[in-house]
């Protein structure tokens, strides 16, 4: 499940050139589109469009995970394939991708794990083609990129969520439930649950600044996120809220790619700010690096809007299902995010 995408070079100085807002960097589509609703007996498509899977059993649990929700499952052809680390070349993914948007009976399109290579496919997707039939998309981690490039060519609200091969425990099948078959205005608030201990000590969320703000919803992994700095596949930031969570990553490297955010002039337009999880990310032995704490009051805090972390959000067992490009609300004192506005048609 994890996602490994290695950032390239020194972005710094290059990128001071996309800091105005009608550069490519910030290029977004005006009005949102939104897919239709799921019924149960609608066909989902199961694609692969970053990294092969290493157990075909994998495969079958996402198939059975969707079944189990009640739906028709169609296969991308390729979507079991390898070519190095990936799950096929670049044309067998992005095809798949594309025609699954392209068959008219298939509803929603579930990624069966991330890892890392969607990037590659960002130029060889049908984007007319998702405008003309635009449908559900479900996964997180590398599946950031095909939110952001998607986001920012057609509008479409996608979803940041469990991929088909993760897990599909009691949580995230309610969330998928409420969400997707009964169209509710979800508010996302950490699940409470102290354990044995007086006070709850885990999954609990931290205001960085209070407050209330409103806005589309952007973000995702925040390597994947940085990596297509200076491209036309990043959607606008302005008067966003950005969510960001990462795994696997040394504080050393998080804290360059916050500072790439900020030479970008990212940070400086979004309304809100929300950090999920970065696991695996302790700054080891010692006092060798910056803390996360110490990179989100140094990028974060002087921003002087509502922020918070520690949601469920990112590489974890339990996590919210976001609609990128729903529009919510943030509230840092409270820790929740609450959809102001229906994310399907009809």
């Amino acid at each position: 499940m994890h996602r490994r995408q290695f950032l390239g070079g020194a972005l710094g100085a290059s990128l001071l050139p996309w800091m105005a807002g009608s550069s490519p960097a910030f290029a977004a589509v005006r009005g949102r589109l939104l897919p239709p609703p799921l019924q149960p007996g609608d066909t989902v498509g199961l694609v692969s469009p970053s990294s092969a899977t290493d157990d075909s059993f994998s495969l079958q649990l996402a198939r059975e995970a969707m079944e189990a929700l009640g739906f028709k499952v169609r296969t991308g052809e390729h979507y079991g394939a390898r070519w190095g680390h990936l799950a096929g070349t670049d044309a067998q993914r992005a095809g798949d991708l594309n025609a699954m948007f392209a068959d008219r009976q298939v509803r929603a399109i579930v990624c069966v794990r991330g890892g890392s290579g969607a990037a590659r496919l960002l130029p060889l997707l049908d984007y007319d083609a998702i405008r003309r039939d635009p449908k559900v998309l479900l996964g997180y981690s590398d599946i950031t990129a095909l939110h952001c490039a998607i986001q920012a060519r057609t509008g479409l609200v996608t979803f940041h969520g469990p991929i088909g091969s993760g897990s599909w425990n009691r949580f995230n099948v309610d969330q998928f439930r409420r969400l997707f078959l009964e169209r509710q205005l979800m508010e996302y608030r950490n699940a409470a649950d102290p354990g044995d201990e007086l006070v709850q000590r885990s999954n609990r969320t931290i205001t960085l600044r209070g407050g209330k703000a409103r806005g589309e919803l952007v973000g995702g992994n925040l390597s994947v996120l940085v990596a297509l700095a200076g491209s036309s596949y990043l959607p606008a930031f302005d008067g966003r809220i950005l969510f960001l969570e990462d795994v696997a990553e040394a504080p050393y490297r998080i804290d360059r790619m916050f500072s790439t955010l900020k030479l970008m002039g990212a940070l400086d337009r979004i309304a809100g700010f929300v950090f999920g999880q970065c696991t695996d990310c302790d700054p080891g032995d010692g006092y060798g690096s910056l803390t996360l704490e110490q990179i989100l009051d140094d990028y974060i805090r002087p921003l002087r809007i509502p922020a918070y972390r520690g949601a469920m959000i990112g590489h974890i067992r339990e996590q919210f299902i976001l609609p990128v490009g729903g529009v919510v609300e943030l509230d840092a004192d409270a820790g929740t995010l609450r959809m102001l506005e229906p994310v399907f048609t009809g």
